[in-house]
């Protein structure tokens, strides 16, 4: 089955967001996304995009997409981050995941970024698996830490 790698569009958030969606189900929390298509318009295109998606396309049909940002690291200078890879569960096992990867890779390459950072479930076998396969390292000495819209305003409100 044939596929194309490029940068996404407008037209294509509709199919990003119902992957973005798909995945929230198999990570078990499919109330978890808040977001719609046209917030992701908002901040994804434009003079200055919050983040940067690539997707895979069979024809018209969106069956993957890897959602990237910039970060700075005080110790190595500027880096990505890639926020979710994902492939549709019927598409997966076709190359889609590695040639999305790949671009990632070879974006974050071409933009000078001293490294990529992404986090992975620890009962994802199959991505550990890849991840892994592809020389990537794991920091098993970190913690990820995060507030919620809730918490964040439940301190603010303590200030």
């Amino acid at each position: 089955m044939s596929f194309s790698i490029r940068k996404a569009t407008s037209e294509d958030m509709d199919g990003v967001l119902d992957l973005i969606k798909e995945l929230a189900v198999f990570e078990k929390e499919p109330h978890a996304v808040k977001i719609d298509s046209e917030i992701l318009r908002k901040y994804g295109l434009g003079t200055h995009p919050l983040f940067t998606c690539f997707v895979a396309a069979i024809k018209e049909n969106i069956v993957g997409i890897a959602l990237v940002y910039n970060r700075f690291s005080t110790w190595a200078g500027k880096s990505l981050h890639l926020e979710d890879l994902i492939v549709s569960q019927k598409y997966r096992g076709q190359g889609i995941g590695q040639s999305l990867y790949d671009r990632v890779m070879t974006h974050a390459h071409e933009n000078d970024a001293k490294r990529v950072e992404w986090v992975v479930l620890d009962w994802n076998k199959n991505a550990i698996d890849f991840y892994k396969k592809s020389g990537a390292q794991f920091l098993k000495d970190w913690y990820l830490v995060q507030m919620d819209e809730k918490q964040l305003s439940s301190y603010v409100k303590r200030l």
